[in-house]
């Protein structure tokens, strides 16, 4: 694999590995909950319905926002700080608009919690 293909791979994959392993630490994580439950189930503990829910993760619109610009804007300045250049000579900084997506998308987020706020939801 060439060099200049190299970096903008890792670039692009670290995010979706980091996804990947997310995805499955939580995934392992309810395995081991569901498998705890039936071992005690298997021996006769009476089991409170609370267990049988899932642990209530509280929601954020603005944190989430604020990851997602922050996120966006790291990517468009690492995209236009990378040296490099492809074979047709365009540099690897011309990609600078794939920081856009999160970005925008954080700033939809950002005025969703604001608008809510206004009026008179919660975070």
């Amino acid at each position: 694999m060439e060099s200049s293909l190299f970096i903008p791979f890792v670039v692009m994959g670290a995010p979706v590995l980091i996804v990947l392993i997310v995805l499955r630490y939580r995934y392992r994580q309810t395995q081991s909950r569901y498998q705890t439950l039936l071992a005690l189930a298997d021996k006769g503990v009476e089991l409170p319905p609370e267990l049988f829910t899932e642990p209530h993760v509280v929601y954020s619109e603005r944190r989430r926002a604020l990851v997602l610009i922050s996120g966006g804007l790291g990517l468009m300045a690492t995209l236009l700080a990378l040296p490099g250049h492809f074979d047709d000579g365009h540099s690897i900084g011309s990609l600078w608009g794939l920081g856009l997506l999160p970005l925008m998308t954080g700033l939809g987020y950002l005025a969703s919690w604001w608008l809510n706020r206004r009026g008179g939801g919660h975070d």
